[in-house]
């Protein structure tokens, strides 16, 4: 995303987060997470939440629902929802645990569950 997509993006809201601070997290998170042996499933599943919180993504992290543009609060929640039931169930389980936390713990952030960003 370029400077003057932010500048338009300055009242839009990813979840309950502003739209130029998701991308903030999520260029944070790729510059501490860039280079082979940094690039975790945890860091991941965080960048991968992100992007599709901001309408990046083809088709939700974890269910894989499809997606046309950026998720709205309740879509976003149930993701959450999702990652949740997957890390307690590991019959549920399609993709490494580690790329779930990311996952969660990014989303959990965009919906303002919890002020600890991945």
């Amino acid at each position: 995303m370029t400077d003057n997509q932010l500048t338009g993006d300055m009242g839009r809201l990813a979840g309950v987060r502003p739209v130029p601070e998701v991308v903030q997290a999520h260029q944070r998170l790729e510059c501490e997470a860039a280079g082979p042996s940094r690039q975790t499933q945890y860091a991941r599943g965080a960048l991968t939440g992100y992007l599709w919180s901001l309408g990046q993504g083809q088709v939700a992290p974890v269910t894989g629902g499809d997606s046309a543009g950026a998720p709205d609060l309740a879509t976003v929640t149930a993701e959450v929802d999702a990652t949740l039931a997957q890390l307690e169930d590991s019959t549920q389980r399609t993709v490494p645990r580690d790329y779930i936390r990311g996952v969660h713990d990014a989303l959990a952030w965009v919906c303002g569950h919890t002020d600890i960003r991945p």
